[in-house]
């Protein structure tokens, strides 16, 4: 009896210890310097469920498909324009903009149209619409592209529930499909993974990200696999359920937002080394209800699309916080907003 009372006493230890552990993950502050909540004609966000950056103008493009339209901020965070029916939007779910002003939106079927990207030039005047269904590879008939990233020679296209992610050339010809085989779970045999959001950093490199596998895959310009990074789980510094990924070798940090967590995970850029966690639940700014993606702009401004608080934010890092803490985060007090100091190099235009 007394070996079996100790036995249940260690167990309970080791569990006790094992779930200290797990909540000592660090954390970093956030230092909140814009909130973009309404768009060109200061109406609210409904789902803002994406953001792109303009390379050369640091132009930000958020993305609405409850308002079927993309909204495009100044620098500075005002509303200058936005795209909609009247520019052929109709129900965009993903953009990216090249280093020549073109915009890539991904657009779900909508009755008449089907699934496709669009690309406009830098005026919002249609060039081309690049259809999926007719490409020569497996899965191209329902193919509904989601997640768009424009590398040096290719475009790179991540589809809803598609094993992969589309390669195309710059003029839109189909050149290849690259696929990741993982286990979902160590005990689960291999497969195909599904790709939710694809990102090109300004080296070239190329990210995958998997909300299936939890997990990320990083190649080189060429399509070579470098490494992966994440583990799957719901707990601290593991993604649940990822829905974005960025990355910029400057901050030395690749960057996930996990949706169903409500915080962002930051990795090494060069191994893909889980290193510090931000955000969490809540209204503040600072905090998240449902991210679905995070982008970063040449001076190292980083923006989420707060999907269910109906806004994007903008922030740069603050210094580390500490561990991770269960407090809920409408008790912490609101930080007052912070600009930071801009990096040097590259001027907005």
């Amino acid at each position: 009896m007394r070996r079996a009372v100790w036995l249940a006493c260690l167990i309970l230890l080791i569990g006790a210890l094992f779930c200290w552990a797990q909540e000592r993950v660090p954390v970093r502050r956030l230092k909140v310097i814009a909130v973009l909540t309404r768009d060109a004609e200061g109406r609210t966000f409904l789902n803002p469920v994406a953001v792109g950056i303009d390379p050369a103008t640091y132009e930000v493009y958020v993305v609405d498909p409850g308002r079927w339209e993309i909204t495009v901020f100044s620098p500075d965070f005002f509303p200058r324009y936005s795209l909609g029916k009247g520019r052929g939007i109709f129900l965009p779910y993903g953009v990216a903009i090249d280093e020549e002003g073109r915009i890539y939106v991904c657009q779900a079927y909508t009755g008449k149209k089907p699934a496709r990207l669009t690309v406009l030039n830098g005026a919002g005047i249609i060039e081309k619409e690049i259809i999926f269904k007719d490409m020569p590879f497996n899965g191209a008939d329902g193919f509904a592209p989601n997640s768009v990233a424009i590398g040096r020679r290719h475009i790179y296209v991540a589809g809803s529930g598609f094993e992969g992610v589309v390669v195309l050339d710059r003029e839109g010809h189909f050149v290849r499909v690259i696929r990741v085989r993982d286990h979902p779970a160590p005990e689960l045999p291999r497969k195909w993974a599904q790709i939710s959001d694809v990102y090109v950093d300004s080296r070239g490199r190329v990210y995958l990200l998997s909300a299936e596998m939890g997990r990320f895959y990083v190649f080189d310009s060429l399509g070579h696999f470098l490494f992966k990074g994440g583990k799957k789980g719901g707990g601290p510094g593991k993604l649940s359920r990822p829905r974005g990924i960025a990355a910029d070798p400057e901050l030395g940090l690749i960057l996930v937002v996990d949706y169903m967590r409500h915080t962002g995970l930051a990795y090494s850029y060069r191994e893909g080394h889980f290193l510090f966690e931000f955000g969490g639940r809540g209204w503040s700014p600072g905090w998240f209800n449902y991210p679905t993606d995070i982008a970063v702009d040449p001076a190292g401004r980083i923006y989420v699309a707060d999907l269910f608080n109906h806004r994007v934010q903008v922030f740069v890092f603050g210094e580390e916080e500490g561990v991770f803490s269960p407090s809920p985060s409408f008790i912490t007090p609101l930080r007052p907003l912070e600009i930071p100091k801009k990096k040097p190099g590259k001027k907005p235009q």
